[in-house]
């Protein structure tokens, strides 16, 4: 049986601030919780008999819960087997890690992407088009929220989500590094010239890339529009990452 507190507890962990105190993160469901289990040692796990624990290892105990139980602690309309706590990755080792590498990959950079549906869908395409490191602005949202974690269906597993300074981040590249971001007065991405390294800035959902960091852009790109006449004035920033990633990488097979 699970206590009140227990409940209280795992429930705090919706806000962000509980998060940060706290340093961990919920997971739910057999696909991601699996995945993340490949990857990290989880904090406590609470599953119904169903649940079989594909993947575990160590001595964390499994508290077994009952369907109605899990429905207490759940952040979804439909709880499905599990529910996991993990820990928040040191994301400074991880930039210091990534950094290091930075120049000879490709990468992607967000800059104020507030929907949490949006990023939990970008890191799931990132991960798709094997790209392990995003960059986010400060104000981009917490990639530990539920929403986010459940939207990525696992793919947190693979990539490195790192939150920085933008500006200071581009600071510290070397002058000929290609930045590329989409633009609506870029240049048409499928005439352009792409490299299979650099950093692609994607921007906020309704005002775009910020002034600020739209000045360190060096390669303007433009997704361009097909329809004749009256059409949407932009896409969605999940769709329009994976328009660009894709290209990126079908220019690296050709």
């Amino acid at each position: 049986m699970i206590s009140k507190n227990q409940i209280k507890y795992i429930r705090q962990l919706e806000l962000k601030k509980f998060r940060k105190r706290e340093n961990c993160f919920v997971a739910e469901g057999p696909k991601v919780v699996g995945d993340l289990m490949r990857r990290y040692q989880p904090i406590a796990i609470y599953a119904t008999e169903e649940w079989k624990g594909a993947g575990l290892t160590g001595p964390v105990p499994v508290s077994r819960v009952t369907d109605e139980e899990l429905r207490r602690i759940s952040f979804l309309q439909n709880p499905q087997q599990v529910l996991a706590i993990f820990p928040i990755p040191d994301s400074t080792a991880v930039a210091r890690s990534q950094l290091s590498t930075l120049r000879s990959q490709l990468t992607l950079a967000l800059d104020s992407v507030q929907d949490p549906g949006n990023l939990g869908t970008i890191i799931r395409i990132a991960d798709w088009f094997g790209i392990d490191t995003i960059f986010c602005s400060e104000d981009t949202a917490d990639a530990y929220n539920p929403k986010v974690v459940q939207a990525t269906m696992g793919s947190l597993a693979h990539v490195h989500i790192i939150y920085c300074d933008l500006l200071q981040l581009f600071d510290t590249l070397p002058d000929d590094y290609p930045v590329y971001g989409t633009l609506l007065d870029g240049n048409d991405i499928y005439q352009q010239p792409l490299s299979p390294k650099g950093i692609i800035v994607m921007g906020n959902e309704g005002n775009g890339i910020s002034e600020a960091v739209r000045q360190r852009v060096t390669h303007r790109l433009l997704i361009p529009n097909f329809h004749q006449g009256d059409s949407a004035e932009s896409l969605n920033v999940a769709i329009a990452t994976a328009i660009t990633c894709s290209e990126f990488r079908r220019r690296s097979i050709i």
